[in-house]
This record gives C-alpha cells, structure tokens and sequence, in this order.
C-alpha cells in the first residue's frame, strides 16, 4: 500500500512536469506565505516545523503542524502592494491531517490609460488564493500530502480564474535530523481567461533537503527549483547567453538557521537565481539575501523576515501563530515514537 502511494505520487509527478510550458501567468504563486521560509530564500521544501504557512511550500509537510493551529501572515510589497494570509490545521487522529489557508495579495493603486496612453483613471489589481490540503503520515519516516487550490486575478476590467494542485512528499528521520522532500507545485489550467489567450501556471518541480549539525545549533538547507526549466527564455537576462553552471546554480536556495535556544532562531538565506535577475536588472544591494527570526512562547509563534523581490523596494513580513491547547497533539510518528520511548524508561 505504502510503495503504491509512493508510486502513484512519483507517476504525478513525472505527467506534471511533461504537461507544463515554461512560460506562466500567476507568477505570485511564488511569493511566499511564511516569514521563516522567505527568511531560508523564499524557497524551502523540507522544513520541519510547527508552522501552518512555511507547511504549504510541501502540502506534506501539514503532518507536522499542531493540531487546531491558526496562523496569519502580513508582508509589505513594493509599490504600496501588501499580502494578507491565513492557514488553519486540524488533526484527525494521529496520521491525518487537513489544512486551510487563503491569501489575497494586493499591488496598490495603478494608473489606467488607454491605447494612447491617455489616463482615464486608476485601479487596484488583486489575486486571491483559496486552499484546502491534506496530509498522511505513511509510517514512521515517510509523508504524504496534496493541496486542491483555487486562484483568481482581477486587473481593472480584466479577471481570470485558475484551477491547481500541489503534491509532496517527505522522509524525516529525527534521530539524524534529516528531512528529504520532493515537491509538484501549481499543476493545474486557466478555466477563466484574461482575453482570447489561454496561460499556463507556473508549475515548479523542487527537490530539497535539510540538516542539523550535531555539533552545532545549526540547521541547513538546499532547495533545488524550477527542475524543469533550462533554457535562456525562462530567466530574465541581459546575456546573449547563460552558460550551464550559472544556469545550474539559479535553481539553488541555500538557507542556514542558528538555532540559540529551543524557542527562537535566527536565519538567513540566498536565492542564486533572484540574485542573478536583480543583479542583470541593475540592483546588486541585498540582492538574493534574506534575513529573519522567530520566537516561541508557549502556544504562540511569532516570525519576522526581510527580502527583496524586486528592483523598487524591499519587503517585510511577519507570521503569528497559536496552537488552541484543548487537544494539541503532535501527528508527526517521530515525535510519538521518542515519546513513547522516554515513557519506557521512566517505567
């Protein structure tokens, strides 16, 4: 059962990456929900964590959020934009795991022209993102998860709508801190078109790892990107040309958390191909870096981070969390197995 789940979810992923082009609408499918995971690169996969928004990169990864769990984002965007998110988590049981999360971002007030470039007023483009995932704990070690997410865009007097789904899966071996991730984002159709043209999402096929130093509080992660895109006319250049090992290395986010004590982190994070883009659009300043921290004070989560996307302004964004305690339970069977061991040898 296990090894056909597996299979199923592998097959999923080889038709969606046949199945995709490469160049996309909905490109603010990639802006992330969580201030921890912006802080790693604005790219990250294998996080292991007790966070609802840094759990939607990898629908698998739910299984290790708390159950009862209600978290919201707020990130500043440039040109006066703002992103507004929510997630919610429930348990059922100790192997399955629901999620619900919207997010609406919004880009400020735009000026409207006409086709002489004559202004006739202003307008507010939005997108939204409604999602439902579920999570399931396959044994001791292995995860698996999809998210059904609904996406709508409204530009003046132009609206589209998008149907997609995200598949992941997860192995985490607690004793080595080890966590190893494999991730099919945004596979899905336009069902609304903006005009006569039909867009693709911009599916991102990831892989990605992450790792803690028994020697040290100290926890890295790579993420590999966009496994599907290797030609010029996906990045944004200047270059008559982007030879292998810069084109390899734009599909790399590296990020390190320091860990000082068991309720706050601090971390940073490069993302070798928004580096790149910024750097060919004439912006070198913090191009690629990301900074943040979080802090843990019983039921509450608090995380902040700083990024910059574009060439105008930087962005700030900041995650609050609070676990409900009336049943609060851990599903990750790692967590239960270590669990059921120190009960062991207390007796």
């Amino acid at each position: 059962m296990k090894k056909g789940l597996c299979s199923l979810v592998f097959m999923l992923f080889v038709i969606a990456a046949n199945a995709q082009e490469s160049r996309s609408a909905y490109n603010f499918l990639r802006v992330p929900s969580s201030s921890h995971v912006s802080a790693l690169g604005g790219e990250n996969i294998s996080l292991i964590a007790d966070d609802a928004a840094s759990a939607r990169q990898n629908p698998a990864l739910y299984a290790n959020v708390n159950d009862r769990t209600l978290g919201l984002s707020f990130m500043t965007y440039p040109a006066g934009g703002t992103l507004f998110g929510a997630q919610f988590v429930k348990a059922f049981g100790d192997r399955h795991t629901a999620a619900f999360t919207a997010h609406y971002m919004n880009y400020g007030s735009v000026d409207e022209t006409d086709e002489s470039g004559i202004a006739s007023g202003t307008f507010s483009p939005k997108d939204l993102v409604l999602s439902a995932g579920y999570s399931y704990l396959m044994g001791d070690y292995v995860s698996g998860g999809a998210q059904l997410k609904m996406i709508s865009s409204s530009y003046g007097d132009y609206s589209s709508m998008a149907l997609a789904v995200d598949l992941g899966l997860n192995y985490f071996d607690e004793d080595h801190d080890l966590s190893l991730s494999l991730a099919a984002l945004n596979i899905g159709r336009q069902i609304k078109m903006f005009d006569d043209r039909r867009e693709h999402l911009p599916f991102n096929l990831q892989a990605g790892a992450t790792i803690g130093l028994a020697q040290a509080p100290v926890r890295l992660s790579i993420t590999m990107t966009d496994l599907t895109r290797w030609k010029k006319e996906d990045y944004f250049t200047t270059e008559d040309k982007i030879g292998f090992g810069k084109m390899l290395l734009n599909h790399f986010v590296a990020g390190v958390d320091i860990l000082p004590t068991k309720q706050t982190y601090l971390s940073v994070g490069y993302n070798f191909r928004r580096a790149y883009e910024l750097k060919q659009a004439g912006e070198s300043h913090w191009a690629g870096l990301s900074v943040g921290g979080g802090l843990t004070l019983k039921d509450f989560k608090f995380g902040v981070s700083f990024a910059k996307y574009s060439l105008s302004a930087s962005s700030l964004m900041v995650n609050l969390s609070y676990s409900f305690p009336a049943s609060k339970k851990k599903k990750n069977a790692q967590t239960t197995k270590s669990t059921d061991t120190q009960a062991e040898e207390e007796e």
